[in-house]
């Protein structure tokens, strides 16, 4: 594996990667990120250069020192063909195997044929005048830690704080300035963890933070898309009625945790993702 650090080449293959959406999506939004400051420490790993057939993303090695920070240690892949994705992670040095850790990706994609779509936008009218715009603050990470379904320890505190501080969000903020719902972005630049307190559901607040969202990141030059959980099914159906449209591939995830385990497992699972705009 070959790390790439010339900034002219990390230009080329973000550019390469765009030209194969949505397939490249994680990867193709961490590296936009990488080009924009890399706030979140991160680094690029192909195969070969300049024509390659795996690309992945990690953080570096002074950023990852938490053996046990799943969030911290998160992993973007793109490959064109199982036999060299399972290369790259027997390769010595390319996966860290001592820690726990995340790897995100669409594996062997095919291509789907399908041209760009138009994302539709639904504005809400009738906002209650008590409720304010705002976006998120790092203030509010324990509320999101609280209610985010990976959340509830100070490693995933940690993440979202970073999420929050680095990467556009939007929440709507009652009159004493607490945020009753949320969107926030990932560092792949997917729309990323949403909430709303139960006691404001069914007033469409969500429906309107992701359509800003998409918006914003569409207009900073992301794709617009959705990373949602696989049991997440009423964001699954919102973004459905906006206009998303699921991959016709399969999404994966991989969690390691050498705790665990005694030798390394591949244990795909299947994500729901959408089509970029």
């Amino acid at each position: 594996m070959l790390i790439l650090s010339c900034s002219s080449k990390l230009r080329l293959l973000e550019g390469t990667l765009r030209r194969h959406l949505p397939d490249t999506l994680l990867v193709y939004g961490t590296m936009m990120t990488i080009n924009r400051g890399n706030p979140t420490a991160q680094e690029v790993l192909v195969d070969s250069w300049p024509e390659f057939k795996v690309v992945l993303t990690r953080p570096r090695r002074e950023v990852a020192s938490d053996d046990s920070d799943l969030f911290t240690n998160t992993y973007t892949v793109y490959s064109r063909d199982l036999g060299d994705y399972q290369a790259l992670l027997a390769s010595a040095g390319a996966v860290n195997w001592g820690q726990s850790f995340c790897i995100l990706g669409n594996l062997c994609p095919k291509a789907s044929g399908r041209g760009s779509q138009q994302l539709n936008i639904y504005v809400l009218s009738g906002l209650d005048p008590a409720m304010r715009l705002s976006s998120l603050d790092v203030s509010h990470a324990d509320l999101l830690n609280e209610t985010w379904s990976f959340g509830g320890n100070e490693k995933s505190r940690k993440y979202l704080a970073t999420l929050i501080r680095h990467f556009p969000s939007f929440c709507l903020l009652d009159s004493a300035g607490h945020p009753v719902s949320w969107i926030a972005s990932y560092p792949f630049h997917a729309l990323g963890p949403g909430y709303t307190l139960p006691q404001h559901r069914r007033h469409g607040y969500m429906g309107m933070l992701n359509n800003l969202l998409a918006k914003r990141l569409h207009a900073l030059g992301y794709p617009s898309y959705g990373y949602v959980d696989v049991e997440n099914y009423p964001m699954q159906r919102l973004q459905e009625k906006q206009g998303f449209q699921h991959q016709p591939n399969l999404w994966y995830f991989i969690l390691h945790n050498p705790a665990l385990v005694n030798a390394p497992t591949l244990t795909p699972r299947p994500v729901p993702g959408t089509a970029p705009t």
